[in-house]
């Protein structure tokens, strides 16, 4: 499996492998170094040695290109930023649909929703729930219910039978 990295970065990450081979480092110290199996330092070592420096030059990215151009990513991190409610929605939830919304409207690149979070993990966004509270809660009328008020209806509980009828 490739691993995650522009093209650009993980040529220089093999000719700093390499730099580190030559420097009299083990192939293993390389890879532990790099973050790369002793396989990989081993191919890399190969190639440098048959075809020297252009051998570990980027390879063009296989695969279809992205939709979404890498250009209008720091566009779409702004519009998120700024939150939903800046976008038109009623709320600061963002939710999938809603991101694949702003980005056909912007951008004019359909994403299909449950797509968008591919999108969003270049950003290094994760799913998150919001926690649902209610915004007239009262959090010290709570504790004093839970440690005054629920012992006692607690206590009744105990002395009637299970209907609620005194036994």
């Amino acid at each position: 499996m490739r691993p995650y990295g522009s093209p650009e970065a993980l040529e220089r990450r093999r000719r700093r492998g390499v730099a580190l081979l030559k420097d009299g480092l083990s192939v293993a110290a390389v890879a532990k170094r790099l973050g790369a199996s002793v396989r990989s330092v081993q191919r890399w070592q190969s190639a440098y040695r048959k075809g020297g420096r252009k051998a570990l030059s980027a390879k063009p990215v296989s695969g279809r290109p992205p939709k979404l151009a890498p250009k209008d990513y720091p566009r779409l991190w702004e519009i998120l930023l700024e939150g939903a409610s800046a976008s038109g929605f009623p709320n600061d939830l963002w939710t999938l649909k809603r991101m694949a919304y702003v980005i056909r409207k912007e951008f004019g690149v359909t994403y299909h929703p449950s797509h968008v979070w591919k999108v969003m993990r270049k950003a290094r966004w994760s799913c998150q729930v919001p926690e649902r509270r209610a915004i007239q809660r009262d959090e010290k009328a709570i504790e004093h219910w839970k440690r005054y008020r629920w012992p006692h209806i607690k206590k009744g509980a105990r002395t009637q039978g299970p209907s609620g009828v005194p036994g």
